[in-house]
This record gives structure tokens, C-alpha cells and sequence, in this order.
């Protein structure tokens, strides 16, 4: 096991630049998800450490040393594609020990590995088949186990759960996860699915167009997020972002609502870190609420006219038109979404008044997106 870092990593192809400027320490036995929507250059990072693509400027380091000009086999890596990339012609213990067979390593040897693998993996029983007679999940277990074998320093996973289906990905998240405790290997996986990012990593890189937003522990990002594309892409349904101001009397105004001021953002008007105006209209900022930290409540600050409500079994998802009167005037274009307990049919086409605690809001310059909250 070894460390992995990414100095000042840059890939261009021809004009177009879709990884800028990387910067990235992974420590030893860690799990590291890159974590971002299709083309955001998190598996093109991914093929620059396993030198399937040519670095354009900056380096790559494992385990201290650098390996940007390696060989892909030089550089005592192990990767498992998202399309299992098995030899269809092999059955499942000729795939998992192909890589030690080039290289030439004692037939017992190969042999042992392969069956401690195979326990590992519980598919023991699986390696006289051919990748046709297996299924998704079994497939990905023999790509998995054809890395194990090889004992690298640094397992990379490019979306290996995305063909699967949804009950089948999340066994395979509980068997990754589980995997991860008893070997303890350096891993960098990349996924489009926040869920397993969420799930399985140690921390998060969420990228956006080539460039790190934030890394962070899943309970960071999700609670701390750094800017308003973080807010929004974390979370499930995503986060509440609405325009508001800082009144007169330091409370948070906007189109159907009054909202107090969090404590953390008086705390930073006295501290002296330059604080948000307070004064009405001098500065226009984004307010976040996760639809999780919304209650009912009689006298609740927030009305929500309700239009859909999707029931998911232990709560719903409430989705409405915020209602009103504010700062802002009438708010019957901007949308709300509220996570509430058990079934919420019977409020369709009521009125909800909803409460939030204010310790709980995320507030963002509309200008940067990046949080208020230092």
C-alpha cells in the first residue's frame, strides 16, 4: 500500500482543457471517491494515474515516486473498468490470473492467490464458468478479484457499479465497502452516483468542469457545502436555494418569507471578518435550506403551496410553490421541496406552513456562489 499524489495535473486535448491545474494528496490505505456529472474530467484523472492517457502538464506520484512517463504495468496499479473488460474466451480463473501469468509467476503461486481471491470475493464456485454464463454482479466480482490477485499499491475503480441494476449496486457498494476494511489498499474511484460516493469513500473530490470544488468527508460536503454547486449537487432532493437579503434588523428577507439570522453569521460580524451588510438591499445573497431540515409547523415562516407529493414509504418528498408576502413581494414562482414523515397525499393542493432552524441554513454570495459560513 503507498500514497498517491497529483501535482499540478493538466490534460488538454488539442484546445479543449478537461482537467486544469489538480492538485491532490491521497494517503496510504485511503479511500478517495472523485465524485461529478459526465465530462467533468474525473475519469479522464483517473486514466492519467493508470497511464492509460498522457499527463499534458504536472505529475503524478505513487508511493513518492514519480511515475507520470511509467508504463501502465510499471506503475504497480490495478483497475477495474465499468464494462468488466473479462476475456470472453477464459473462464473466471484464467481471467483473474492473466495478469500473473505475463508475468511469469510460479503456477502455485498464481493458483493460491486465485483461490484466496475467489473466498474473498465468494465465488469460488464460479471459476470454471465463462463471463457469459455470469451475471452483472458476478462479472464485476471476477473484474474485482482479477485486481486482488495482483496485489497492487493502488486499486482504481472507474464506475464499476453503473451497469448494474439499483437493488444489485447496492449489495455491490456493502461488498466494496467490506472489501476496503480487509485489504486497507490506497483506492481512488470515480462515480456520477452521490450515493456511493456518500457511502463508501473516506472523502469526496466533487469536480465541475475540469476543476476540484471541494474535498472533504461525506458529512463535510454535505453539511459544509463550499459553494452553491456543491449545495446543489450533493443531497437528495437537492437543496432549496433562493434569493434573499440581510434586513434592517439582521433577519434574512426574500420572496414569501422572514427567516432569523443564523448565529454563525452574527459570530462573524464580530469576529471582524467582513460580514454581510445590514442594511435592506445592499447585497443580495443565495439562501440554502436542505428539504430535510424543513417542519411543520403552525406558524411556520414559510407557506408552501403543494403540488406533488411523491411517497417513498417511511416519508414523502413535498413539492410546492412558496406563498406569500416578503421583501421580495409575491413568490409564486419559486419552488420548494420538503421532506416530510410518512404519507403526505392528503396535503395536495393545501397550504403547508413549514419552519426551519436558522442554525441549519446555508447562505452564499450570489456574485462567487461561494458559502458565507468560514
Amino acid at each position: 500500500m503507498a500514497d498517491l499524489e497529483l501535482r499540478q495535473l493538466v490534460k488538454r486535448f488539442g484546445e479543449v482543457t478537461v482537467v486544469q491545474k489538480l492538485d491532490l494528496a491521497v494517503a496510504a490505505g485511503e479511500f478517495v471517491v472523485l465524485l461529478g456529472e459526465s465530462g467533468c474530467g474525473k475519469s479522464t484523472t483517473l486514466r492519467m494515474v493508470a497511464g492509460l492517457e498522457d499527463v499534458t502538464e504536472g505529475q503524478v506520484l505513487i508511493g513518492g515516486k514519480d511515475v507520470t512517463q511509467a508504463h501502465p504495468m510499471a506503475r504497480d496499479i490495478a483497475m477495474v473498468f465499468q464494462n468488466y473488460a473479462l476475456y470472453p474466451h477464459m473462464n473466471v480463473a484464467q481471467n483473474m490470473s492473466f495478469a500473473l501469468d505475463l508475468a511469469g509467476r510460479p503456477k502455485a503461486e498464481i493458483q493460491a492467490k486465485v483461490a484466496t481471491a475467489a473466498k474473498v470475493l465468494n465465488i469460488e464456485h464460479l471459476l470454471a464458468r465463462k463471463p457469459k454464463e455470469l451475471s452483472g454482479g458476478q462479472r464485476q466480482r471476477v473484474a474485482i478479484g482479477r485486481a486482488i490477485v495482483r496485489e497492487p499499491q493502488v486499486f482504481l475503480f472507474d464506475e464499476p457499479l453503473s451497469n448494474l441494476d439499483a437493488k444489485l449496486r447496492g449489495h455491490m457498494r456493502a461488498e466494496l465497502a467490506l472489501l476496503h476494511e480487509r485489504l486497507g489498499k490506497t483506492t481512488l474511484y470515480v462515480t456520477h452516483d452521490q450515493v456511493e460516493a456518500m457511502t463508501l469513500a473516506d472523502r469526496i473530490v466533487i469536480f465541475d468542469k475540469g476543476r476540484i470544488q471541494q474535498v472533504g468527508t461525506p458529512g463535510a460536503v454535505f453539511n459544509h457545502p463550499a459553494n452553491v454547486f456543491v449545495a446543489a449537487f450533493i443531497g437528495t432532493p437537492t437543496m432549496n436555494l433562493l434569493p434573499a437579503r440581510v434586513g434592517a434588523q439582521g433577519q434574512l428577507s426574500g420572496a414569501g418569507f422572514t427567516l432569523p439570522q443564523p448565529g454563525w453569521l452574527r459570530e462573524r460580524a464580530i469576529s471582524g471578518i467582513p460580514a454581510i451588510p445590514a442594511i435592506p438591499g445592499d447585497q443580495a445573497l443565495t439562501l440554502g435550506i436542505r428539504p430535510q431540515d424543513l417542519e411543520p409547523a403552525a406558524d411556520g415562516p414559510l407557506a408552501l403551496q403543494v403540488d406533488v407529493v411523491e411517497y417513498l414509504g417511511t416519508e414523502s418528498q413535498v413539492i410546492g410553490r412558496l406563498v406569500g408576502s416578503g421583501a421580495g413581494g409575491a413568490a409564486g414562482d419559486l419552488r420548494l421541496v420538503a421532506t416530510l414523515p410518512g404519507d403526505a397525499h392528503s396535503l395536495i393542493h393545501q397550504t403547508v406552513r413549514l419552519s426551519v432552524d436558522a442554525e441549519r441554513l446555508h447562505l452564499f454570495d450570489t456574485t462567487t456562489g461561494a458559502t458565507l459560513r468560514l
